[in-house]
């Protein structure tokens, strides 16, 4: 490769889970440094999640946007990420500003490129600057360099695809010799022209024999590295794994890994089978329960579902000889994939590839726009994944253009083709214009925001009715908070998950609070009081997660059997400790579930204060549309209506109230829905140590050390008077 620098370095060794050291990278200068960390801040910031806000909130202020000079895109593990004794340590997070939201994002992401990065001898990498020339990073272990070179040229076909192009630099960089000890992370072409660009984790899976990729899907973060200049980072490295994370008590660590596991083997088959069906197994449980997203999240059940059932993608696609996961020695195994799929549709069409997924998430952003197709869905993740596009907001921009040209607010002018539910055509032809961003096309890479003013422009310029009043209805229906797509969970009966999407710090995602299943599938929060600690209580949780370096589908999707006889049992507090005490064998303290919620504490008002910098901290910005709460349309009413009535019934004081017309019920249900809601943002505030306006109080932050003179600003700014020290 054509190098334009290279530094020498002697790489710190892994302690404790930590090396104490952040590589920077500055891409308009071309330059490379090396950053040691001192001991107060990865006892205040953890790792991941927190590292990257910590690196952000100090690189950037309220002005900065995804594509200023000075943003700020953090590649950031954990001291728990890297090991092979305990499932689930593969993870990092990729965090910068949105160019959705314009405020901190972060994305969680698995692979082999963040236990490589920490053998190199990084706990994290920031990556400041814009490029004038499209450049790759190499950061090479074994070598003990670190190097800049510019971007290699290849085919067209292949400089346009992340994963194709990421396949082709590790081959170069390796001398076609792949191996487990080499990674990348890259973006696809499409990310350049669309605001929710992904970044790929690329990793070699000896078993497949093939480049495998998982995705940091949400919020923009491949954009950011596409406007950055930067195609691809690479590692190597060639120390065993088994010692690359050095923990203080090794023997702590394998124990707990060892309770784990077992209860993965032994339970998981009884329980949701991820390790056999992998995250599409969710399709089932979510169509029983209306919660499957069909025609833009209006109904959450359909006739055709079946045909997208988790059996269908294991019968047809996956490989069931070859044992999957996406990093060592986690037995839980979930991230599925096919080989030889022949693709029909699109610019390489023909070509037979290798496709990592489908997940949930995926699926069910096709079916949001009224498509039952397993092949199109198996197509639609390969090219997203290609293109550098997030599958979420794809498909969920997609579905809100959809139902805006079936109410009429486009036209066929407006659109240049016929954008009906269901059509694969329509889809599939969105798809590609949206990577190239050409026709409406350019209009679905902004995502539901900013396509919500352009439809009501059209509309406007078409009928005389005004921009607002047309906002207004389609506010109801563009399923975005903050800025961010949601994802893909019909939230209507669920009033917890809709607080879970509302009060989520960077969008609608089901990251920081997943509760949909023990809410309507299990019932286990069945009351208004349990709703509300558990959207205390989970955030907090799950906010660790992402800053330690773990996933937590072992954690949340394998029931341990005692946590049954606890008092909540979907905490599930016993597998919990086995974390707990991972996390202090680790580092080499001892460390309670209470200990690690209160550490998580801090980051979360940490992130908090970063959107209020950004102006999307206040309750206004913790409201959802209206069709998150309920059926927005008469249609949508009548389609459950004996279900709706039962729940007006059970929900008025008396029944005198119980309205006589369908309309009249429909509306009724509607007002009590928002009431709900907006008394959940009360007892949640509250809970949290929020003012009404969802401001931290002073109090709050100070038992956390985060009220400083920045955080004093942003108080006395939204009306908090601040004690004088």
């Amino acid at each position: 490769m054509n190098t334009i620098d290279t530094i020498n370095y002697d790489a710190a060794p892994v302690k404790a889970g930590y090396t104490d050291r952040i590589l920077q990278l500055d891409l308009s200068s071309l330059t490379i440094s090396i950053v040691e960390v001192k001991p107060d801040f990865r006892r205040k910031y953890i790792g991941g999640r927190g590292y990257a806000m910590k690196l952000i909130w100090e690189g950037t202020t309220k002005e900065t946007r995804y594509d200023s000079p000075e943003n700020v895109l953090v590649m950031a593990s954990g001291p728990l990420c890297g090991e092979p004794r305990f499932p689930g340590t593969g993870k990092f997070v990729v965090g910068t500003i949105s160019p959705l939201t314009e405020t901190f994002i972060d994305s969680n992401i698995g692979g082999h490129f963040a236990p490589l990065l920490k053998m190199c001898g990084f706990d994290a990498m920031a990556i400041y600057g814009i490029s004038k020339e499209e450049v790759v990073v190499i950061v090479d272990g074994d070598e003990g360099a670190i190097s800049i070179a510019k971007a290699p040229v290849y085919s067209e076909e292949i400089d346009q695809g992340g994963l194709v192009y990421g396949e082709s630099v590790l081959k170069e960089f390796t001398g076609g010799e792949l191996t487990e000890n080499v990674a990348a992370v890259t973006t696809g072409s499409g990310a350049s022209n669309a605001r929710f660009g992904i970044i790929n984790s690329l990793f070699f899976d000896r078993r497949r024999g093939r480049i495998r990729s998982k995705q940091a899907g949400r919020g923009g973060t491949g954009t950011v590295m596409r406007f950055k200049g930067l195609k691809a980072v690479l590692v190597r490295s060639s120390q065993p794994r088994v010692r690359a994370n050095q923990p203080v008590e090794k023997n702590g660590v394998r124990q707990a890994g060892a309770k784990l596991k077992k209860v993965i083997s032994q339970h998981d088959p009884k329980q949701l089978r991820l390790g056999a069906w992998g995250t599409p197994v969710l399709t089932e449980y979510m169509n029983n329960f209306h919660i499957l997203p069909i025609n833009n999240y209006q109904y959450g059940q359909h006739p055709d579902a079946p045909a997208v059932f988790a059996d269908v993608f294991l019968d047809r696609y996956f490989n069931k000889a070859v044992p999957d996961g996406c990093y060592l020695g986690c037995n839980l195994a979930c991230a599925k994939g096919a080989e030889d799929v022949l693709l029909t549709r699109g610019p390489q069409a023909g070509r037979r590839v290798g496709i990592d997924g489908p997940e949930y998430e995926t699926l069910a952003a096709v079916t949001c726009q009224g498509i039952f197709d397993p092949q199109f869905i198996m197509e639609y993740n390969w090219y997203c994944d290609d293109y550098g596009l997030d599958t979420i907001s794809m498909g969920v921009t997609a579905a809100f253009l959809m139902e805006c040209f079936q109410r009429g607010y486009l036209s066929m002018e407006d659109t240049g083709f016929d954008l009906s539910w269901g059509n694969i055509d329509a889809a599939d032809r969105l798809l590609h214009e949206t990577a190239r961003g050409e026709g409406l096309g350019k209009i679905c890479g902004q995502g539901v925001y900013r396509a919500k003013k352009w439809v009501a422009e059209q509309y406007a310029a078409r009928t005389g009715v005004s921009i607002n009043e047309t906002l207004t209805e389609l506010n109801k229906f563009g399923m975005e908070v903050k800025g961010l797509e949601f994802s893909l969970y019909v939230t209507k009966e669920s009033l917890a998950q809709q607080g879970g999407y509302g009060f989520s710090l960077k969008g609608p995602q089901h990251d920081e609070a997943w509760l949909i299943f023990i809410d309507q599938v299990h019932n286990e929060i069945p009351s208004f009081e349990m709703k509300a600690e558990a959207l205390n209580w989970f955030p907090l949780v799950r906010t660790w997660f992402n800053a330690v370096g773990l996933c937590k589908l072992p954690w949340i999707d394998v029931r341990h059997p005692d946590a049954a006889k606890t008092a909540n049992p979907s905490q599930n507090q016993p597998t919990l400790e086995y974390y707990a005490q991972y996390y202090g064998a680790t580092i080499g303290t001892t460390k309670t579930v209470e200990d690690i919620l209160a550490d998580s504490e801090r980051l979360h008002l940490f992130q908090k204060m970063i959107n209020l910098r950004q102006g999307k901290g206040t309750r206004a910005f913790d409201q959802i549309p209206l069709r998150a709460m309920g059926p927005v349309y008469l249609s949508e009413y009548l389609s459950r209506q004996d279900y709706y009535d039962n729940w007006l019934r059970e929900h008025l004081e008396n029944e005198d109230g119980f309205p006589d017309s369908p309309e009249a019920r429909h509306q009724t249900l509607l007002r009590l829905r928002q009431e709900a809601y907006q008394r959940l943002c009360d007892v949640v505030y509250e809970f949290k140590g929020y003012s009404p306006d969802a401001v931290p109080l002073p109090d709050t932050l100070e038992r956390f050390d985060l009220l400083d003179e920045k955080a004093e600003v942003l108080l006395k700014a939204h009306g908090l008077q601040v004690p004088a020290t």
